[in-house]
């Protein structure tokens, strides 16, 4: 992780689905990460977010 080159993050849209994705740059490598959530899902993002950070927390 030293010396790799990181680009900026940008935003963008996939046509065929109009999905939002995240495109970043690390050296030669091009990631596209798109996300999703479940129209069933129970829970918040504010809720996941909590969770997320109680689990790191334990983890310390």
């Amino acid at each position: 992780m030293g010396s790799e080159k990181i680009t900026e993050d940008t935003t963008t849209t996939a046509p065929a689905k109009d999905v939002p994705a995240l495109v970043k740059k690390i050296g030669r490598t091009t990631y596209i990460v798109r996300v999703h959530f479940s129209k069933t899902s129970r829970e918040t993002m504010s809720d996941k977010i909590k969770r997320m950070l109680k689990n790191e927390i334990r983890q310390m």
